[in-house]
């Protein structure tokens, strides 16, 4: 080629897509060459070691000397696809952060309810490591299968003791995340329980899942459940697979720790005790106890038949109620209204109660409309036990009116002993451990004194002096259980006793007896106002008190997350 022709202007055809960017430097030997999108930028000096020059470094690894790559001049940042001078590949952020950033979650300062709570609420990218797994036989760790059935075998415990579904979830977290299991989703539904585990992203998950048949009501069983929790939990507690499968075994072994005639006895003092708070004297309270162990023998009866907890339940409440009657038609000046109010206070199932709303703050709707369907199965049996006698009082004459409303006495000290004796009795009915009983009676005082000191002297709604009282027992479970690294039940079931409304219950029924319908269900739509009342002041005490708790992850309340869904979306 002449040097006028090379002088000549080329066409666009005439230019190779591969011909450098007059901005890039020519190679030194002068030739046409076509550049590596990897090749090091002009200007950014990579020293080699003495004598390798020919050796190939890698793109990858940094330059001896050098902890980290010096930036680019600044005036190769013109360049959409310069790399700006503030950015290094090698301090760069993990892909996929949000920009708020991951929170840090302490797994040591607070017990392991909140901890396991707290990681149930987050995404599983979120969670962190298992903490140091249990002590195994050897270097391969437990089957899964049988860390699987072992921490279903402590949710059914839980769940048929009466423990809300969250907290039944984060036990069976706390169990396989003990013996090493990442990567664990527990359900709990009212009767189902399952949990999967997948070991990792290419294997197959491992699932199982096991019924609840039976519900029964020990505290005692449940409180050991909750200690065996607590030492698997515990980092500085080595327990074998097979010791927590033998403790298990000892506590569906041990027998209750109170015989049946106590029960029986517990059940007419509750009785008692709950006439004398609505206004009864001593003839009152014997009645009402009378009553209550008579209906408690008879649903015992039935029970060892294989009846229903349905028809036990009538039963159960016919013999107040008859009672109730019978002073009335031997016209003994006594308030036979008190006999059968207190009757159906040992009858008023409020622990359901309180687990079905529970449920249903935070989250499980699914087991919360469980619960509260048999709430209202319980409560529809006591209206037909009591409608059944209160129908052939009132056809034999009995003089009942539905309008004259109970009191609570002038004397207020008895009023706060007799809601303590409602809550011993209330607490031995639930078989608690003896060294809870002392705690829970005090509660039930405490929070009578809070509901009367609102209600009758301050004159306050008695719904909103419920919530208020139910809502103190809340905080008091609470921070008991946090204490103890054991259930809030125990410390709240019981002392809720002397708040469940009883009276309102009894004179809807009467109204409805008499053939005064809308009396009637005025007088139901307030005891179930209270019975609301009762739950969401326990579920908001509870609350209260973890926003005063440690919480992982969160320097503050308002770092908590919430449960299941926010603001419903």
């Amino acid at each position: 080629m002449t040097e006028a022709e090379d002088r000549k202007p080329q066409s666009d055809e005439a230019r190779s897509a591969f011909r450098p960017p007059g901005s890039v430097a020519a190679s030194i030997d002068g030739e046409s060459s076509t550049t590596s999108e990897f090749e090091i930028p002009q200007g950014l000096a990579v020293p080699r070691n003495a004598g390798t020059e020919s050796e190939t470094t890698s793109e990858f690894s940094l330059p001896e000397g050098l902890d980290t790559l010096p930036a680019a001049p600044a005036e190769d940042e013109g360049s959409a696809f310069a790399t700006p001078s503030t950015y290094h590949a090698w301090t760069a952020p993990t892909a996929f952060t949000p920009a708020s950033g991951f929170p840090a979650v302490n797994l040591t300062d607070v017990p392991w309810q909140d901890r396991m709570r707290a990681m149930l609420r987050m995404p599983v990218a979120e969670r962190p490591a298992p903490e140091t797994a249990q002590r195994h036989d050897d270097d391969t760790g437990p089957a899964v299968p049988r860390v699987l059935d072992l921490t279903l075998r402590i949710g059914e415990l839980l769940l048929a003791g009466g423990e809300g579904a969250e907290d039944v979830e984060a036990a069976m977290f706390a169990v396989c995340r003990s013996y090493g299991l990442d990567r664990c989703e527990p359900n709990v539904t009212f009767t189902l329980l399952s949990i999967s585990h997948q070991p990792s992203l290419v294997e197959d998950p491992v699932t199982a899942s096991r019924t609840v048949r039976r519900r029964g009501t020990d505290y005692t069983r449940l409180a050991a459940v909750f200690h065996l929790v607590d030492d698997l939990s515990d980092p500085d507690t080595n327990i074998s697979l097979e010791e927590a499968y033998r403790r298990l075994a000892e506590m569906r072994r041990n027998r209750h720790p109170y015989p049946t005639w106590v029960l029986t006895t517990a059940s007419g003092l509750l009785a008692g005790a709950a006439s004398v708070l609505v206004g009864g004297g001593l003839t009152v309270f014997v009645a009402a106890m009378l009553g209550s162990m008579l209906g408690d023998r008879l649903a015992w009866l039935c029970a060892g038949r294989g009846l229903p907890e349905f028809y036990q339940f009538a039963v159960a409440a016919m013999p107040p109620a008859a009672m109730g009657i019978a002073l009335t038609l031997v016209h003994v000046d006594v308030k036979a209204s008190a006999v059968i109010t207190g009757g159906l206070f040992a009858l008023l199932p409020g622990r359901a109660l309180v687990a079905g709303v529970q449920d249903g703050l935070t989250g499980f709707y699914i087991t919360a409309a469980a619960r509260l369907l048999e709430v209202m199965y319980f409560f529809v049996s006591i209206v037909a036990g009591v409608l059944v006698v209160l129908y052939f009082g009132v056809q034999l004459g009995a003089e009942l009116n539905p309008d004259a409303q109970l009191g609570t006495g002038d004397e207020p000290l008895v009023q706060i002993g007799a809601s303590m004796l409602l809550s011993l009795a209330f607490a031995i009915l639930l078989q608690q451990e003896r060294s809870t009983v002392l705690a829970v009676t005090l509660n039930g005082g405490v929070a009578w004194s809070v509901y009367g000191a609102m209600h009758i002297a301050g004159d306050i709604s008695p719904v909103a002096s419920t919530a208020a009282a139910a809502g103190l027992v809340g905080l008091f479970g609470q921070l008991m259980s946090r204490y103890r690294f054991a259930s809030a039940l125990p410390y709240t079931t019981a002392a809720i006793g002397p708040l469940l409304p009883g009276s309102a219950t009894y004179f809807g029924l009467l109204a409805i007896a008499q053939s005064e319908v809308d009396k009637g269900l005025v007088s139901l739509s307030t005891a179930v106002a209270l019975a609301m009342a009762i739950a969401i002041g326990v579920n908001l005490g509870g609350e209260i008190s973890r926003l005063f708790l440690k919480v992982p992850g969160a320097a503050s309340a308002a770092g908590r997350r919430a449960a299941k869904r926010t603001r419903g979306f």
